[in-house]
């Protein structure tokens, strides 16, 4: 019977022991069971194994499974950049909440046994696309799995800008700034600022005012083929920014336009059988159990 994966690559938090610690366990365990086993070159210098080191681009290009060690936020940066391909991804917690990450960091084996038996569910999150536009010219850009974030840069403070949905004005805003949140990113950044989950399976948006100066804003959900256009006003401080995963920050000027769209990639999520998204809610918010 023929492998559903043969070349794996292993990714983690770099300066991590306990994420060293599990990436040795795992490429000892599946090269023994004989899979081509590549290791992402930020965490490779601090392993005490031989290995065949590389870099993300490069484990996007030649691996069938990407299996991410770490919190969500090595999944994120991860992510951004092996939705370019066609290659399977599943994260191991090493972080505090792990939301996107399944596998736990000891006795991972009898999971992840099953998984590379083909005995998994596989399920596509979109990204985000995010650019700076200035005088009609694009000026930086980048992709989200989370949210796209207009805010101040180092201290906060209220911005002024309009918000356009489909080139349709919606208001003009006097806040902090304004979260762009895919439903990924719903129980993220977008969640503590007061943004509604959205299920993983919703094709929507979530736009999140980040204390407006108005007690009548709230939420709103749209569709995720709609075009978010962020406005800002010629009257506001240099200092801005748009950050994408709170780790890509884009530099926006007054009277710039940030234009904030579904991508075109998806991430290729797969989950060990019966994963229920549900009970992950419970378990990582504390939501109380059942009664009955």
């Amino acid at each position: 019977m023929s492998k559903k994966f043969q070349t794996i690559g292993l990714i983690g938090k770099p300066h991590h022991q306990g994420t060293n610690q599990t990436i040795e366990k795992l490429h000892l365990w599946l090269t023994a069971q004989g899979y081509t086993v590549l290791v992402e070159e930020r965490v490779s210098a601090e392993l005490e194994i031989e290995f065949q080191a590389v870099d993300l681009v490069e484990i996007g290009e030649r691996c069938d499974l990407a299996i991410v060690v770490g919190g969500d936020g090595n999944m994120l940066g991860a992510a951004r950049v092996l939705a370019r391909y066609d290659v399977a991804v599943i994260g191991v917690n090493r972080g505090n909440l792990g939301f996107l990450t399944d596998l736990p960091p000891d006795g991972f084996e009898t999971q992840l046994a099953q998984v590379l038996g083909g005995e998994f569910e596989t399920e596509h999150r979109f990204l985000l696309e995010a650019e700076v536009h200035r005088h009609g010219m694009i000026k930086a850009s980048n992709t989200a799995v989370n949210e796209a974030v207009l805010h101040p840069g180092k201290i906060a403070h209220m911005i002024q800008f309009e918000v356009y949905i489909d080139e349709q004005f919606m208001y003009s805003q006097r806040a902090d700034g304004m979260i762009v949140s895919t439903p990924t990113g719903s129980t993220a950044y977008s969640l503590s600022a007061g943004g509604a989950i959205l299920t993983p399976n919703l094709q929507a948006l979530i736009l999140v005012p980040m204390f407006p100066h108005t007690l009548s804003c709230r939420p709103i959900v749209v569709d995720a083929c709609s075009t978010i256009k962020l406005v800002v006003s010629p009257d506001n401080g240099e200092n801005l920014e748009v950050s994408c995963d709170g780790h890509v920050h884009l530099s926006v000027l007054p009277g710039d336009e940030i234009i904030i769209r579904r991508s075109q990639q998806r991430l290729m999520l797969i989950h060990p059988k019966g994963h229920n998204y549900f009970h992950v809610l419970r378990n990582k918010l504390g939501w109380g159990s059942k009664l009955f």
